[in-house]
């Protein structure tokens, strides 16, 4: 008899959308979505967990893992909700834990976003 339960992936809510900065300014609705990742990451509690789910070994990370940043697990749930909700995590739930994943392309999309492009060096 196998125990295996498909279960699904949480996808987040928000798709990286935008060039870089120095390409063209952005549209109100880029601006929106890209404020909401950057706005995600300026509370220093989430930027430890979204650095600690970025560099876990395997490229994911059991909430049990990476909870010890000084709150309460009730604290660290909402962050972690907070990021999801950003964009900048996925998550899957494997029994009782939840794990996290950083999102290449949220990583990809950032960077990009804040690199000088080609060309414009003054």
């Amino acid at each position: 008899m196998s125990n295996n339960i498909a279960l699904s992936v949480i996808e987040p809510d928000v798709t990286p959308c935008c060039p870089p900065l120095t390409e063209r300014p952005l549209t109100a609705d880029e601006a929106e979505r890209t404020a909401r990742m950057f706005k995600a990451l300026g509370d220093p509690v989430r930027l430890r967990l979204f650095s600690a789910v970025a560099s876990h070994e395997g490229g994911e990370a059991c909430v049990c893992d990476i909870s010890d940043v000084g709150v309460s697990q009730p604290t660290v749930s909402h962050h972690l909700k907070k990021l999801r909700e950003a964009g900048l995590l996925s998550s899957e739930r494997r029994g009782t834990w939840v794990y996290y994943r950083v999102e290449p392309s949220v990583l990809a999309a950032m960077g990009a976003l804040l690199t000088k492009a080609a060309g414009h060096d003054k």
